[in-house]
């Protein structure tokens, strides 16, 4: 990890710290997101919900957040809880560099481990080996709290009907492991995890979506609307899953 204080280089990034992939293409962009961004809304909604959960937790807790980009959550609760980030991508005086699929800690480590929008970025082969490695370094009694797009939310079934195609969430390139969520909750089971809760985020409802993504601020409100008018955790684009290991 690379002290706060290290020495900036001319791209404007601490000497010493990382930026690859989309971090060195697009910058800090989960920091200063744009306002066109599409994914917008339900990101704010993603962020709202696990930050419910991290203030539920006792002060202490010890929290890994697998795959944490630019480790926003990892600084605004370091003076709350032992909470510690990893990303392949980037590192910084907050964030470790490390892959997923070679978590470095020891086995139980961490009471409560996130793994927010990052699966699909896996391939099929990595996923299993990343979902090893997310319960090895969970305690016994932990919670794993994972974040999925669906490739099977609603508007993508309506397509399918229609032309026997689903939408992918990204491109093949970004999403390589994309998959519809009941695939992912197989996925799980047999990692050695159990859901505990599950829920969704914006049930893509046709000709509605496609305003929305195309005002993501404006129409902010339209979002959080159809999330709790259409509370079906398979019908949402996202699906954020709470697991724990099966004993």
């Amino acid at each position: 990890m690379t002290d706060s204080r290290s020495p900036v280089g001319t791209d404007g990034v601490p000497a010493g710290d990382v930026r690859t992939g989309e971090y060195a293409a697009r910058g800090e962009y989960h920091r200063a997101p744009d306002a066109s961004w599409d994914y917008l809304p339900t990101f704010h909604a993603k962020l709202a919900y696990v930050r419910r959960i991290l203030d539920a937790v006792p002060r202490g807790t010890r929290v890994l957040d697998a795959g944490c980009g630019e480790g926003i959550l990892v600084e605004e609760y370091a003076d709350r809880l032992a909470i510690e980030g990893v990303d392949p991508n980037y590192s910084s005086a907050h964030v470790r560099q490390a892959s997923l699929l070679e978590l470095p800690y020891a086995d139980g480590s961490f009471d409560r481990v996130l793994c927010l929008d990052v699966l699909e970025h896996l391939t099929y082969d990595e996923q299993p080996r990343a979902l090893s490695e997310l319960r090895r370094v969970l305690t016994d009694a932990g919670e794993l709290l994972v974040s999925v797009p669906n490739l099977a939310h609603l508007q993508s079934r309506v397509h399918f009907l229609l032309t026997g195609r689903l939408i992918r969430t990204a491109s093949e390139q970004k999403h390589p492991g994309d998959r519809p969520i009941a695939e992912y909750l197989r996925l799980f089971r047999q990692a050695g995890l159990q859901v505990v809760s599950r829920d969704g985020i914006f049930p893509t409802v046709p000709v509605l979506t496609a305003w929305i993504r195309k005002n993501p601020v404006r129409l902010a409100w339209l979002h959080r609307l159809l999330t709790v008018a259409l509370p079906v955790p398979g019908w949402g684009f996202l699906n954020l899953v709470r697991l724990r290991k099966i004993r």
